[in-house]
Parts: structure tokens; sequence; C-alpha cells
């Protein structure tokens, strides 16, 4: 009775790891669209509040990597429990990254709102929303244990990869054509490799998911 109740008190745990780490991931995802937004809008009191949104997440961080190590220390788990928490510690890594990467993109963004617009923003909305939808579904794929969600995700990652080439080739024929764009292309150019770095991360994320649920390391092994 006594194991009954420690075990069931430890999936309560588990489960508010989980609900905590989808919080964080949720507040990411945000930042993720709404930094694009405030690109695309001119909307600087919106990048103001995406840039104030990192605090959040990087205190979100540490509050989940004392409670994954209290439960480390406290209950002492084994096997695919053990692999989700070390895996948790990971993944709180990687989105506090993202977070850093969306702060960024929205300070470029405030940077560019005082200037003339470029160009029409087509690609880099159709980016920001594919890696926000790679974020979201790496977090499900974790949460759930779908490696099969989680390889998907992996793919996913060329399609980021040939969006953001793409995007530096316009960019770069914006610069040799007239070169006053070039200070305002190379804002864009950080903005569209940021949500690529964003989209690594939750390649990253869906990797390690694989791991945890099939125990196999696919780290730097899928084209």
């Amino acid at each position: 009775m006594i194991h009954e109740h420690i075990s069931k008190a430890f999936d309560n745990e588990l489960n508010e790891l989980r609900q905590s780490i989808l919080a964080m991931g949720g507040k990411v995802e945000l930042m993720i669209a709404n930094s694009v937004k405030s690109l695309v809008d001119r909307d600087t009191p919106l990048a103001e509040r995406t840039i104030a949104l990192d605090h959040e997440v990087n205190t979100a961080e540490v509050s989940i990597d004392e409670r994954c190590l209290e439960l480390l220390a406290l209950r002492q788990p084994a096997a695919r429990d053990l692999r989700f928490i070390t895996i948790a510690l990971k993944i709180v890594t990687d989105l506090e990254r993202m977070g850093d990467q969306c702060a960024n993109i929205a300070k470029r963004a405030r940077e560019m709102n005082e200037e003339p617009p470029l160009k029409p923003y087509i690609d880099i909305p159709r980016m920001a929303h594919h890696t926000e939808v790679m974020v979201k579904e790496a977090l499900d794929a974790f949460v759930r244990g779908d490696s099969e969600l989680a390889i998907k995700v992996c793919m996913d990652d060329t399609f980021v990869d040939d969006l953001n080439i793409q995007i530096q080739r316009e960019l770069l024929t914006f610069m040799i054509e007239d070169p006053t764009t070039i200070s305002r292309a190379m804002k864009l150019n950080y903005i569209s490799k940021s949500l690529e770095r964003i989209a690594d991360h939750a390649t990253n994320v869906a990797e390690m998911v694989i791991f945890m649920v099939k125990g196999k390391d696919i780290r730097h092994t899928i084209a």
C-alpha cells in the first residue's frame, strides 16, 4: 500500500513536470509568433512585450531544472522515468535558447520598424509559422512519448533550412543591386537565421524524444 502511494505520488510529480515544460513551450511558441508579427505589423510595443517575455522563459528554465534535480535526488528513478527526467533537463535548455532567439528577432524588428520596409514580408512569416509548428509538435511528441511525431519534426527541418537559403539569396540580390538596402537586408538575414536556429533546437528536442522512447541516439544521423 505504501509502495502504491509513493508510485502514485511520483506519477503526479512527473505529470506536473510535463505540464511545466508545456507551459514554458507555450511561451516560446507565443514568442515566435509575436516576434515576427511585430515585424510584419510594425508593432513596436508587441516587440517590447516579446522581449520582456524572455525573462519568464528564463525563470521557467531555472524552476524546471531545480524540480528535475529534486526528483532525481529524492525518487532515484530508473529506466524510462530516468530518461524522461534527464531529457527534460536538456529540453528546457533548448527552449530557453529558442526564447533568446525570439527576443533577438524582436529587437531587430524594433529597429526595422523605425525604417521604411525593405520588401513585403512573405517568406519570413511562412518560416516562422513552420518553425512554431515544429516546436509544438516536438513538445507534443515529448509529452506523449510519440517517436513517429518526433521523426516527422526532424524531417520537417529541411523545409526551414531550404527557406532560409532562399531568403538569404534574395537578400543578397537586394544588397548587390542597391547598396542602400544593406543595413535592412542584414537585419532580415539575422531574423531568418534566428528562425532557422529555433527550428534546429526543435529538432534537438525531437531527437531527444526518440532517444527517450527507443533508447536510440539518432543525433547527426538524419539527413
